[in-house]
Order: structure tokens, then C-alpha cells, then sequence
């Protein structure tokens, strides 16, 4: 089995960023260090690609944006593609370059980003997602290769760069906001908790409930792991319960226009039999009949915020790892409603 520079790193006693800095004798790196990580390497037999290591440090000035794996849905949401735009824009003020990284599973993504890295063809990625146990985290960690992630650190938290939302903040505002509306029951609906965005805004969901004293129901609580494309499925049956909920918190435009679609199929109006508060404010929020009412997350901002994160370590390798939390904010529109509570009153009194 081929030496990789992970072995290096653990016989080293370094990290691996600290072995691929060394293979470009990086000013940062003392020499007293230097010196440990190449005499681990002669131990091991390790040979680095230098004219790669080179090429990327010096001639490249090209980013790859990996999107999450997908056949098809990743290239229809449009969070990834202001992402992009934020990326694109800042890159071209600093006259970088980018290329998108795509596939449908995590193996032909790898190959992809091995057969850039080889070829000295990039200077580092941009991971437009945070997942739990993502091996392409793993493999971009464990070579030492320089990367910025959208979304919050799952693994090596405090050696990774990172730009994110307070998902879990912005969870339990939306859930406050129907709250204030008079709503008690309250579900929500979002995507697979894998996805740390997901998970976040979940727990913030919870949080709020908790806060207010309103029970935790399971069935109120529903994860889906694609768009529902069947009319008979969780969403369905949880709209048709007898005691449905009066509002529900979704995780993403998308499904909030799915969900609408079910609303019109089970025969219920939008927002006089349920209120709606999504994310994202994406072009569905606003294309949709009611609009939805959307925290919008500054996707665009996100990924300005990451291209210069990107480029900043790439010119200056020795600053240590960065995180950065852009602001959202609600935008009201026609999906959620006031409920009214009818007060009673005592009869006055006989004359």
C-alpha cells in the first residue's frame, strides 16, 4: 500500500497540513519542524509530488467548488448556484479562477479532486456543504490540501475554515415567529439531519418549543431525504391527521413548495388552514401562491465570504483557521397568519 501523507504526519507527529506545507518549504513551518517531517519521510519512503506542489502554489490561482454529491437535485437548488455567484464574483475581483466539481456519488467526486490536486491544477476547494462523516472531508483533511467549507465544522472543527449561519439561532426565531402568532401547534419539516444545516435548524426548532413549554410531538416532526414525489407519503398523512398542526417551520424553499403542493392535494388553503416559514428566500419563496414567507440566509454572501477566506490562506498560508458567521434575517410575506383566539366573557350581571 502506497505511503500517504497522513503516515508521515502521525510518524511526524504533525498534522498533515504541516507535512504538504513543509513539501513546499513553507516560511511558516520552523525548522526544527521541517527537519522531523523529512526524516519521517525518508523513513517511510514517501515521495511528494514537488512539481504538483509547485504548480499549485505558484501558477494555478484556481479554486474548485465541490458540490454534495447528487444525481440531479444539488444542480436545481438555488442556494448553490448564489453561492456560486458570490464565489465567481470574488474571484474575479482578485483575478482567480474557478471550476465547479460535481458527481453523483462520493467516489467520482474523490477521483476528480485527486486527478486536480496531481496535476497541480488547483490551489484549494470551496465545500458547498457540511455533512456528518463526509470521506471527502476526510481526504482533504488527512493530504493536507487547503479547503474552506459553507456550513458548520463536523470534523477537525478547529483546523478547518469555515463560513456558516447560526442555523440553530435562526431555527428558533422562525419557530418564535409563529409562535407569536398564536400558533401552539407547530411542526417541522426539513431534510436529512446528516446535513448539519438541517440539524441545526431542527434543534432550534426544539429549542423554541421547549422554551414555551409545547410538547415535543414525533409525528409533528418530519425528515425527508429527497422531494416527495408521491401523494401519499408522511407529508400526506400528517396534513390529513385529525389533529394536524396549525404552522409548519421547513428547512428549505423547496420543500416548502412541496409541502404547498400537498396543501392544495389534501384540500387545505394556505395561510387560512396552515401557515408557512421556510429558508433560504430563494426565487421559489417569491414565484410561489401564497409567497412564502422565508429566512433569507445571504447565500451570495456566503460564498464572497469563502472565496476570501479561500484566497487569504492561499497567500498567506501561515494564518490559522478562520470562522465566520453572516447574519440572516426574516422576510414576511403572505404563508403565515395570525390566529385570533376567541376570549369569552362572563355574563354581567341581573338588574
Amino acid at each position: 500500500m502506497a505511503v500517504t501523507i497522513k503516515d508521515v504526519a502521525a510518524l511526524a507527529g504533525v498534522s498533515p497540513s504541516t507535512v504538504s506545507r513543509t513539501c513546499k518549504n513553507n516560511p511558516s513551518i520552523s525548522e526544527e519542524t521541517k527537519e522531523r517531517v523529512r526524516h519521517a519521510m525518508v523513513q517511510l519512503g514517501y515521495e511528494p509530488n514537488f512539481q504538483a506542489s509547485n504548480l499549485a502554489s505558484q501558477n494555478s490561482r484556481t479554486i474548485g467548488i465541490v458540490l454534495p454529491t447528487s444525481t440531479r437535485e444539488a444542480y436545481e437548488n438555488p442556494f448553490y448556484l448564489e453561492a456560486i455567484r458570490g464565489i465567481s464574483q470574488f474571484c474575479n475581483q482578485r483575478q482567480y479562477i474557478n471550476t465547479v466539481i460535481t458527481g453523483q456519488d462520493e467516489n467520482e467526486v474523490l477521483q476528480a479532486i485527486r486527478t486536480m490536486t496531481r496535476s497541480g491544477q488547483v490551489d484549494g476547494f470551496i465545500v458547498l456543504y457540511s455533512k456528518l462523516q463526509d470521506p471527502i472531508i476526510d481526504y482533504l483533511y488527512n493530504e493536507g490540501l487547503l479547503y474552506v467549507l459553507i456550513g458548520k465544522a463536523y470534523q477537525f472543527a478547529n483546523q478547518t475554515i469555515y463560513i456558516d449561519n447560526d442555523n440553530l439561532l435562526a431555527g428558533q426565531e422562525a419557530t418564535e415567529y409563529l409562535y407569536r402568532l398564536g400558533h401552539r401547534k407547530i411542526a417541522y419539516l426539513g431534510s436529512d439531519s446528516s446535513l448539519m444545516f438541517s440539524a441545526d435548524r431542527k434543534s432550534g426548532y426544539q429549542t423554541a418549543l421547549l422554551r414555551h413549554n409545547l410538547p415535543l410531538r414525533p409525528e409533528y416532526c418530519l425528515e425527508v431525504p429527497s422531494i416527495p414525489k408521491d401523494s401519499d407519503g408522511p407529508i400526506h398523512r400528517l396534513l390529513q391527521d385529525k389533529d394536524r398542526p396549525t404552522a409548519i417551520m421547513v428547512s428549505d424553499d423547496i420543500l416548502a413548495v412541496a409541502l404547498e403542493r400537498s396543501c392544495i392535494e389534501t384540500g387545505l388553503s394556505i395561510p387560512e388552514d396552515l401557515s408557512i416559514i421556510s429558508f433560504n428566500n430563494s426565487l421559489f419563496a417569491r414565484l410561489t401562491s401564497p409567497q412564502l414567507t422565508s429566512i433569507d440566509i445571504n447565500s451570495c454572501q456566503l460564498g464572497i465570504e469563502a472565496a476570501s477566506q479561500m484566497i487569504n490562506h492561499i497567500e498567506n498560508p501561515n494564518l490559522l483557521a478562520t470562522k465566520i458567521i453572516v447574519p440572516h434575517y426574516l422576510i414576511e410575506r403572505d404563508s403565515c397568519r395570525k390566529i385570533i383566539t376567541a376570549r369569552t366573557t362572563a355574563n354581567p350581571p341581573a338588574d
